[in-house]
């Protein structure tokens, strides 16, 4: 044999050699690839479950609320989903609209401290029963940051009473030392509150309390938020739910 063939044959075989590690590394990339889709799925799978989970325990959550104050049945839905159409509008992503709507049905589980003959009284409430409503704003702050949600939901509900100007409540806080999520709660909050009728008055009109969230933009309410609300309902014909 020639050097010429010689160095062609080995040559040949070298090649050889290289398919053979490359065709191995192209099966191991696939292995690796269809494992990583693997995962990803089970990853979602898992993660959906646990979502539906979270969920039905805010469910739970929202039922025993109504169970002891009838006469808000429905508030906490009402106020999630104003919150999350009011986030939508102000240009938030899936994610953070979602951790909106959870706010929105679990800010105020407190007031399960809160004695039933106290959110059922018809007339006004005394100084010493209106210091024990304010409370559950902390009340609920203390149940809901035991549990590792993936949003604010404790802070914003702590603070779902606080106001621009500081004359809100627990702690008096203004501007942006708000939490912004607590900032759309405090308006959804209190327009579906001024439009529902309670034991101690009648429900206002839908314009009528748009009316008085708008004689608090900027001094009672975040501004931007605001004007978010009432675009929503005036020009895009936002309802409140059933």
């Amino acid at each position: 044999m020639t050097m010429a063939s010689k160095g062609l044959s080995l040559d040949s075989r070298a090649l050889s050699t290289a398919e053979d590690k490359l065709s191995t590394a192209n099966k191991k990339l696939s292995f690796e690839n269809k494992e990583r889709d693997k995962r990803a799925a089970e990853l979602a799978i898992a993660n959906t479950g646990l979502r539906n989970a979270l969920m039905n325990m805010v469910r739970v959550a929202m039922v025993l609320s109504e169970l002891r104050d009838p006469y808000t049945a429905g508030h906490e839905r009402r106020v999630g989903e104003l919150s999350m159409a009011i986030s939508a509008e102000l240009g938030f992503d899936e994610h953070r609209q979602e951790g909106m709507r959870m706010a929105g049905y679990l800010h105020d589980v407190g007031k399960m401290t809160i004695p039933v003959e106290i959110l059922s009284k018809h007339g006004k409430l005394t100084e010493i029963e209106f210091s024990l409503v304010k409370g559950h704003a902390q009340a609920g702050y203390d149940v809901l940051k035991r549990v590792a949600f993936p949003w604010p939901i404790a802070e914003a509900t702590l603070q779902h009473h606080e106001r621009m100007d500081g004359s809100g409540y627990p702690q008096g806080l203004k501007g942006d030392d708000i939490l912004f999520e607590a900032q759309i709660l405090a308006v959804a909050d209190s327009i579906e509150a001024m439009s529902s009728d309670r034991p101690y008055r009648v429900g206002l009109e839908i314009e009528e309390a748009l009316a008085e969230i708008e004689r608090g933009r900027g001094s009672l309410y975040n501004a931007t938020v605001v004007d978010c609300c009432l675009k929503l309902f005036r020009e895009k014909g936002y309802k409140l739910p059933e």
